[in-house]
Parts: structure tokens; C-alpha cells; sequence
């Protein structure tokens, strides 16, 4: 198998706009079978800072026993500071390694952008890799609608 069909994509965040608060619908991965997790922010236009619960505070990854329980802070997994206004078009990412003692759900936490003229442009997408025992079979298996293999 082709090592990058050996992932599974997860959209965290669907990519949005939001000027002066929390982007919405910001949910979780489940990391069970999983060795890596990289979190991946697609920042887009923006006139505003990027952060978690503030746009002066690092974004950050947080874990949980259960998909709907009290999250904690994953050590050592946030970005250095938050993501500036003027710091379009680029990408962020975060790696985590499964194989430590990790808690089964994580997510990134609570996405909040500034006030600016326009705002901040963002998706977050999770990429799941190092499967225990074999790959995920096919595009759903990897999290996608369609995959062509050309």
C-alpha cells in the first residue's frame, strides 16, 4: 500500500470565516488504532489573530476519555503563539505521539478569532497515521468521499 493511504483525514473544523469570536461546529478525532495524529490549521485571508478561547492565546490540543467529557491539555501540543493577523495563506501544524499515554478523543481547543475589518479565514483537519495492524481500506476508510489513484 501507498504510505499516505495508510491515514485517515478528519475535518476538525470546517474551513470558515469569523470575525470577533469562537468558530463554530469544532468537534474531535477518536485516535483509537492510531500511532500519530498531526493537526493541521489551513489559515486562509485574514485581518484578525487566531487562538484558543482568545486570539492572544496559543492554539492548542486538548484530550478526553469520552467524546462529550471535561478536556484536558495535551503537554507540549501547542503552536508557539498564537496565529498573527498577518499571517495568511499558510499552514500549522501540531504532531502528537499516540504511542504515549494519551487519552482517546482530542480536538483542538476552542478556536476563537479576533476583531478585524474582515476576520480570519480557517479549516483544522486532523491526519491520523502509524495504524495498528493493517491500513484503512479504501477513500472512507481514509475519511474521504472519493479517492483516484492515477
Amino acid at each position: 500500500m501507498i504510505p499516505m493511504q495508510e491515514t485517515k483525514t478528519v475535518i476538525l473544523l470546517p474551513p470558515q470565516l469569523k470575525n470577533d469570536g469562537d468558530f463554530a461546529n469544532n468537534t474531535y478525532v477518536d485516535t483509537a488504532g492510531w500511532g500519530h495524529a498531526r493537526f493541521l490549521f489551513v489559515v486562509g485571508d485574514l485581518d484578525a489573530a487566531i487562538g484558543s478561547t482568545a486570539e492572544g492565546t496559543a492554539p492548542k490540543i486538548e484530550e478526553c476519555d469520552t467524546p462529550g467529557g471535561t478536556y484536558t491539555d495535551v503537554a507540549n501540543a501547542s503552536l508557539a503563539d498564537a496565529i498573527a493577523a498577518d499571517e495568511d495563506n499558510k499552514l500549522f501544524a501540531i504532531d502528537v505521539d499516540l504511542t504515549k499515554s494519551h487519552k482517546r478523543y482530542m480536538r483542538v481547543n476552542a478556536p476563537h478569532a479576533g476583531a478585524g475589518v474582515t476576520g480570519a479565514n480557517l479549516g483544522i483537519v486532523c491526519i491520523l497515521s502509524k495504524p495498528e495492524g493493517n491500513g484503512p481500506a479504501g477513500a472512507s476508510g481514509q475519511g474521504l468521499t472519493e479517492l483516484v489513484t492515477a
